[in-house]
């Protein structure tokens, strides 16, 4: 006898601000911020969900959409034959006149998308983390359940609870979570691992019918922040309809012992940075090479990158350095970088433990050091970017945590250093 499989729709949470991002969310949404080269952060939840075989998908935008809503209507093209899709979504002010008021409205708001659709299951995931999972596996769990609502959640170390929304469990059934936690101070650990708690990933799975009537409540309770974390999911905990899915089950084809289990919320600037340094590293943390679960992205027509003596001889040199196609080193040096596409390096300059986005210009004898450069910014020659933190500042360079971050398009001093 043939199980019917759930029919499940996927919505990809991509409405975020961004704030401590800034500068590089001052003009677009947080989900559309590149990563990694090639890849924008959305590129991560968009190839999870559809390596999970869920190929219907919509991607819920507000904020600064623009370059978001066009990457994914560029890239993210799916075989109409079969139904298959994913969509940008931007807020339309369906049921008032106002913009989602947080990531349930933004549900609430969408509910049409759901009564076309008509799933069994709905599959929510952000869409700025850096990660692999196969939300077949919590989708599987979830129905075995009998739960109306799963969270997905990692474990960190009993230590560093205060810095998350934490999920205890019931120690008679720890795949049920007895109540949620904000940053709490003194949490219990683990039923299996006394020094580990359970932090929410912001991935979860419902029963369709479920999320609607949760989301529709919600919409007219008084005090309510409408969001998914702080008062859709703590709804069902209530009611005691809400299980817990631990990430170190989930198995993705192709992962290794080093990266199983990677997962990094990009939030702030030094997280960002910190992410890229472990896609740098000799042996990443973070694996970008395995071609049996990809993430897909697409980049133009950019050409091979491109290593070669600069005009007065100077060799090219690099060192765990991540090269995007079009970029063109010429006698530089790049060091523990990465380099996005149609970067330029000129001789004798030196980008070390940096991030350049697109179009980025390095001069000759310039230094890059510990810095995250946005797009089209000409570093000018024998210029130094992350030397020295109070002439950065001076020239109105952000800096933050060790970093130097220069925003879009931001012009360098006339004087150059």
């Amino acid at each position: 006898m043939t199980v019917k499989r759930p029919k499940v729709l996927a919505i990809v949470l991509a409405g975020g601000e961004g704030k401590r991002l800034m500068p590089l969310t001052a003009d677009r949404a947080k989900p559309a911020v590149p990563f990694a080269g090639i890849y924008r952060l959305i590129d991560f939840a968009l190839s999870n969900v559809v390596n999970s075989g869920y190929l219907r998908v919509v991607v819920l935008t507000q904020y600064k959409s623009h370059s978001l809503d066009r990457h994914v209507t560029q890239t993210w093209r799916m075989s109409t034959l079969l139904g298959n899709y994913v969509t940008p979504v931007p807020a339309q002010q369906r049921v008032g006149k106002h913009w989602y008021l947080g990531s349930g409205d933004a549900i609430y708001q969408s509910l049409n998308l759901m009564r076309d659709e008509r799933p069994d299951i709905v599959v929510v995931v952000g869409a700025d983390h850096v990660y692999r999972m196969d939300f077949s596996q919590m989708v599987d769990q979830h129905v075995e359940s009998a739960a109306a609502c799963t969270v997905a959640a990692i474990r960190q170390p009993i230590s560093l609870a205060d810095q998350f929304g934490v999920i205890d469990v019931d120690p008679e059934s720890p795949s049920r979570i007895r109540e949620f936690l904000e940053k709490p101070t003194d949490p219990a650990g683990l039923p299996d691992n006394p020094d580990e708690v359970l932090a929410s990933m912001g991935n979860y799975v419902f029963d369709a019918d479920a999320l609607v009537e949760s989301v529709t409540r919600d919409a007219t309770t008084d005090g309510s922040r409408h969001d998914m974390g702080g008062d859709i999911v703590p709804s069902f905990v209530r009611r005691a309809q809400a299980a817990v899915y631990d990430y170190k089950d989930n198995v993705v084809p192709g992962s290794t012992e080093r990266d199983r289990g990677y997962w990094r919320d990009v939030g702030t600037l030094s997280s960002y940075h910190a992410a890229h340094m472990d896609v740098v590293s000799p042996l990443p943390v973070f694996n970008m090479y395995n071609f049996e679960w990809p993430i897909y992205t697409s980049y133009g027509p950019q050409p091979p990158a491109k290593l070669v003596q600069g005009g007065d001889g100077t060799r090219a040199t690099t060192d765990e350095a991540v090269l995007s196609p079009g970029v063109v080193v010429s006698g530089g040096g790049v060091v523990h970088s990465v380099l996005s596409p149609n970067v330029r390096v000129a001789s004798g300059a030196l980008v070390e433990g940096s991030v350049l986005l697109h179009n980025v210009r390095v001069g000759e004898g310039a230094v890059v050091r510990n810095a995250i450069i946005d797009k089209n910014v000409v570093v000018p020659p024998g210029a130094e970017v992350g030397v020295d933190h109070v002439a950065d500042e001076k020239r109105g360079f952000m800096v933050q945590d060790g970093l130097t971050v220069l925003g879009k398009d931001q012009q360098f001093p006339s004087d150059g250093g």
